[in-house]
């Protein structure tokens, strides 16, 4: 099927990319964007041995878990977290790559299961400045990195960047290059650097991206 053939034209590209930007090899993970996609899609691809798929909606989301429950699928948030929805989220999600506030911390740790290992945790950066996006600015990261570190039932990752899109490849290469300079400026380590998606993964990796979340470039365009 057209989505296997993606995933595996996408693998390459990665390792490939690696090797051209003087990467680490396998230094970069995929997570594969399911929103929007079947369920059997998903399972697919799964059989083709890919685990980690990013999820933006709840409500979506959760059938989707429910029925691939057997499967040891590891699931990714990557949508804006409602505060209303934080239990559903800690118990159902293996990563969550969009916290960008100390409310949403301490409701995610307080509601993760104790039979669950701790829930991953990627610090949403708003990079650009952008009204429209959801994120933290880089300046509060220190404080929120600490709050995280400080709760049990939470194991901070990384952090997470959707820099304003470009098309130009010098363009995204700048944008990732910005927020990998202000990142190198702090002192903790974060080892998962979320940045790049189906439209700039290569300038992602050029720049140090270490995990890229690609949904049209393996599903195909979604229905409008």
């Amino acid at each position: 099927m057209a989505i296997v053939n993606n995933l595996q034209i996408v693998e390459c590209k990665v390792r490939e990319y690696e090797k051209e930007y003087s990467r680490k090899e396998n230094a970069v993970s995929l997570v594969a964007v399911s929103k929007k996609r079947p369920r059997e899609a998903i399972e697919l691809l799964y059989h083709q041995g890919h685990r980690h798929f990013g999820e933006n909606y709840l409500q979506e989301a959760l059938p989707k878990i429910q029925n691939l429950a057997e499967l040891e699928v590891i699931w990714h948030f990557i949508g804006k977290i409602q505060a209303n929805k934080t239990a559903e989220i800690a118990i159902n999600f293996d990563w969550v790559q969009t916290l960008d506030r100390p409310k949403i911390a301490m409701r995610l740790n307080a509601q993760r299961p104790l039979h669950k290992e701790p829930l991953n945790i990627l610090i949403q950066i708003n990079s650009s400045g952008e009204d429209s996006k959801s994120g933290i600015n880089i300046e509060e990261l220190p404080a929120l990195v600490k709050l995280v570190d400080s709760l049990p039932r939470l194991k901070l990752q990384g952090v997470m960047a959707m820099p304003a899109p470009h098309t130009n490849f010098d363009q995204q290469r700048m944008s990732f290059s910005k927020i990998m300079s202000v990142l190198q400026t702090f002192s903790y380590d974060l080892p998962v650097i979320s940045f790049g998606t189906s439209g700039d993964f290569e300038a992602a990796i050029a720049e140090g991206s270490t995990m890229v979340r690609l949904g049209n470039a393996i599903f195909g365009p979604r229905e409008a």
